[in-house]
């Protein structure tokens, strides 16, 4: 199972950038994903999640801003970044909890990181 998220890059702020996180491989269900991310000299946090039945739940300092979505069809979930901020500048990785096809075993993978920076 892999995660390839896209989408990052440099933006001025106030600008957009929208991310995407496609799932391949043995899956059998996807209950959680979502996404975090790690700025400069600081833990990784999370950003916002979404359920499979759509539920979701996002971190304070990018409410009203940042809208998450999945395709479960595509095993895709995607974020769409609003009213990008200089703290926003960041690595984002995506993360899902994933229900292999082959062992019906339930893991928790992540996507390699992609590079947001937002200049003020």
């Amino acid at each position: 199972v892999q995660l390839q998220a896209s989408g990052g890059g440099s933006v001025q702020a106030g600008g957009s950038l929208r991310l995407s996180c496609a799932a391949s491989g043995s899956i059998s269900s996807i209950y959680a994903m979502g996404w975090y991310r790690q700025r400069p000299g600081q833990q990784r946090e999370v950003v916002s999640v979404i359920l499979n039945d759509g539920r979701t739940n996002y971190a304070d300092a990018v409410k009203g801003r940042f809208t998450i979505s999945r395709d479960n069809a595509k095993n895709t979930v995607y974020l769409q970044m609003n009213s990008l901020q200089a703290e926003d500048t960041a690595v984002y990785y995506c993360y899902a909890n994933i229900r292999r096809s082959d062992t019906l075993a339930s893991f928790g993978h992540w996507g390699q990181g992609t590079l947001v920076t937002v200049s003020s």
